[in-house]
């Protein structure tokens, strides 16, 4: 019986024990285990995410509080800089709606890392060729005794880009680019010593490719041919081997600024201009590119209107001198106005004065909008104006309010098909306060309107390649040519009243059956128009 008790409590012991270390094991595993692992990580994110908030709470005054004084102090810095009033309000805007980013942004741009290099090459290029620019004897002295406004507007040009005027040129306007087109093929067959080409678009069809065979064949004869179009052509128009293809044919070829990472801003500083020099006897500008719906071989957008200019005489060494300083942008030994590129001076025409200018980015003279200013105040009777974007700095808008509430009248042509629909929104935002302030508005009917011109008082005139935009007026190389008492004025001011004709008057009326989503979308892309 003692032997039974003793043995049970034996086992009873021995079974303690095994239920001991089975208990231990269980939790050795539940803690060495899946099961452990998954609550240790638990904990650990616990622990972690609370460490993480009592960092954050006695951290994020501090952020919050460095944040704000970094934004005030970029908003105080940009009020005082010598942005225009529009360029200003968009900074602040976009500093104050994205705190830290806007202002890390504001800077990027404005150090502008990816033109630094750029500015140094042109400053250095533009001290080295103005010289090559010999202004015409006497006409400056003249001028100052007999026209004195057209006196201090070609002292303004020469001192911001070296561009002299010049009297006793030849001009030829073309009111469509099908004419414009039948005059360069014209032109370039007679090519004998050299073809210089400067485009914002090439793209392959009809058009060029008549051009290209032409350009092709003046090669094999000996004439020096170069082309040269901007990099945003690579994007979806034209391979980025492109220029190798067209080298084959013994036509020198390059792209000027192929397309760099946002940050470098590349995607500001583009090559607008359109410019055709042959021999030095012809040079041509305008808003025509090389692609087919610019002579309406293709529709895209309706009816393509366009417009060019053709001038002969020394005035072709502006065009050709513009030309040249691009091209030399990235050459490591630069030649200019070589004796065999200057024009010669015409023996029988003299119909009054004209004077080719390029507009660049990359200084603090913007020409462009100061011709078309200088244009607006001092017309007397009319003001008559044809771009495809009307999206205006404060001065601009002033400038146009002031001239037709003063009695001139101030009428501009846009696009009734846009090719840009954003862009498109923030032109119409402005109708309504041009139109109440005696402006008249007209959309051309058929289709989109690509022309850049200005006329006025049959005296003066522009054609080029500036729109009224922010694009062109601050951020792309553009050219024109400035005409005062020419011939081709009254054509320009025909051509006009022609296109005038199959366009429609925008009234108050009509704005207000504009989509309402449109007209909003206009509204607030409008704030932000001088950094898009």
């Amino acid at each position: 019986m003692e032997k039974t008790t003793s043995k049970h409590k034996v086992d009873s012991k021995i079974s303690e024990i095994l239920l001991l270390e089975k208990s231990k094991r269980g939790v050795l595993r539940m803690l060495f285990g899946r099961t452990g692992i998954v609550i240790a990580i638990l904990l650990a994110q616990i622990v972690l995410l609370v460490n993480i908030f009592m960092f954050l709470e006695s951290v994020i005054p501090f952020m919050v509080g460095t944040l704000l004084v970094f934004t005030l102090s970029m908003v105080i810095y940009v009020m005082n800089s010598d942005h225009g009033t529009n360029v200003m309000l968009a900074w602040i805007a976009t500093i104050t709606l994205l705190p830290g980013f806007g202002g890390v942004l504001y800077i990027i741009i404005q150090k502008d890392v990816g033109h630094r290099a750029l500015k140094k090459r042109l400053k250095t290029i533009i001290k080295e060729s103005q010289s090559q620019l010999v202004a015409q004897k006497n006409v400056k002295n003249n001028l100052k005794k007999t026209n004195k406004s057209l006196h201090n507007l070609s002292t303004y040009t020469e001192s911001a880009g070296g561009y002299p005027i010049y009297e006793g040129a030849h001009t030829q306007y073309f009111p469509i680019g099908e004419e414009a087109f039948e005059a360069m093929l014209s032109q370039l067959e007679k090519a004998e010593k050299y073809i210089f080409m400067e485009y914002f678009i090439i793209d392959e069809g009809y058009m060029w490719g008549r051009i290209l065979k032409i350009l092709a064949d003046k090669a094999k004869q000996g004439v020096e041919v170069r082309l040269m179009y901007d990099g945003t052509c690579e994007f979806a128009l034209l391979p980025h081997n492109y220029p190798k293809k067209i080298q084959a044919l013994g036509i020198a070829c390059k792209m000027f600024a192929p397309i760099r990472p946002f940050l470098s801003t590349h995607y500001n500083y583009r090559d607008h201009r359109k410019i055709l020099v042959v021999d030095g006897n012809v040079a041509f500008t305008g808003g025509i590119n090389l692609a087919d719906e610019y002579i309406n071989k293709k529709e895209v957008y309706g009816h393509w209107k366009d417009t060019a200019i053709m001038v002969q005489g020394e005035a072709v060494n502006s065009f050709t001198m513009m030309f040249l300083q691009m091209w030399n942008v990235n050459e490591g030994q630069r030649h200019y106005m070589q004796d065999k590129y200057r024009a010669k001076p015409l023996d029988t025409v003299n119909e009054g004065y004209v004077l080719p200018f390029g507009d660049s980015p990359l200084d603090s003279d913007k020409v462009g909008e100061m011709i078309y200013m200088d244009i607006i105040n001092r017309a007397k009777d009319y003001v008559h104006i044809m771009t495809p974007y009307l999206i205006l700095d404060g001065e601009m808008l002033s400038a146009l309010k002031f001239a037709a509430k003063r009695g001139v009248d101030v009428k501009i042509i846009l696009p009734h098909i846009p090719d840009k629909k954003m862009v498109f929104a923030q032109s119409r935002s402005y109708y309504a306060e041009l139109i109440k302030s005696g402006v008249q508005i007209y959309e051309y009917t058929p289709g989109f309107i690509h022309a850049k011109v200005f006329v006025s008082d049959d005296v003066r005139s522009v054609v080029g390649t500036i729109n009224l935009d922010y694009r062109s007026l601050y951020h792309h190389f553009e050219c024109a040519l400035y005409m005062e008492e020419t011939i081709s004025i009254a054509e320009v001011e025909k051509d006009f009243i022609d296109t005038m004709q199959r366009s429609q008057c925008v009234t108050l009326t009509d704005i207000k059956e504009y989509n309402i989503f449109m007209k909003a979308t206009g509204r607030i892309l409008k704030l932000f128009a001088p950094l898009m």
